[in-house]
């Protein structure tokens, strides 16, 4: 008598449950998550920046650093911009630009701040940021825009390269207090899932990154 189908489709249920299960593959806790990046990393910086909010500025040289950081500050009217790492103080005075060297009327009349970074991470756009500058925890956090002055051989491809390169520059055991990744400006939308900028930190997020190359190639 000729199987049914019903018939059919139990001797196949059965013969597969008798079939030994094949192991699983043990997971490789060391492979990368992401594949590895292809292409100019300060390229897929810039454009993974972009794409997360942040306001990106290339500058050639320190001149026209110089240049993109007073037009900004025409434009955004920033009356108030401090500075309080003393390698950036020394380029803004080099540059004739005017800001707030200390921290006086820091609370009240903080409107934006000009820090430096740790690293550039390409893969997401973001910026890493620690407590290790003088800046401080505060700089890059309290006022309504942060500044960001970087150069093009800070950017790494992930997040794994970045700290990596911190434990080379601080060591292991004397890490900062305080290591912060910044993607875009603040922003947060869970009051009525309506978009607020600047609710845990800076409203906007600019970034002048300058070409290493191009700075010490002399005129």
């Amino acid at each position: 008598m000729p199987e049914s189908s019903r018939d059919i489709i139990l001797r196949r249920i059965r013969e597969s449950l008798q079939q030994p299960t094949p192991p699983k593959p043990a997971p490789d806790f060391t492979a990368p998550l992401h594949p590895p990046g292809s292409g100019d990393l300060a390229v897929a910086f810039a454009e993974s920046f972009v794409r997360v909010g942040g306001q990106l500025y290339f500058c050639e040289s320190e001149e026209h650093f110089y240049d993109q950081l007073f037009t900004y500050k025409k434009e955004k009217q920033l009356e108030n911009l401090y500075v309080w790492e003393p390698e950036i103080k020394k380029l803004l005075h080099t540059g004739g630009l005017v800001f707030h060297k200390d921290e006086s009327d820091f609370v009240a009349q903080a409107d934006a701040g000009l820090t430096s970074c740790e690293a550039l991470i390409a893969r997401t756009g973001s910026v890493l940021v620690s407590a290790a500058t003088s800046s401080g925890r505060r700089l890059s956090i309290y006022p309504d825009q942060h500044l960001v002055l970087a150069r093009t051989s800070q950017v790494v491809a992930d997040i794994g390269d970045a700290l990596r390169n911190l434990q080379l520059k601080y060591g292991p055991e004397h890490l900062p207090s305080m290591i912060s990744l910044t993607t875009g400006p603040s922003r947060t939308a869970d009051i009525e899932k309506t978009l607020v900028l600047g609710a845990h930190g800076p409203r906007s997020l600019a970034l002048f990154l300058l070409d290493d190359e191009t700075a010490a190639t002399p005129a």
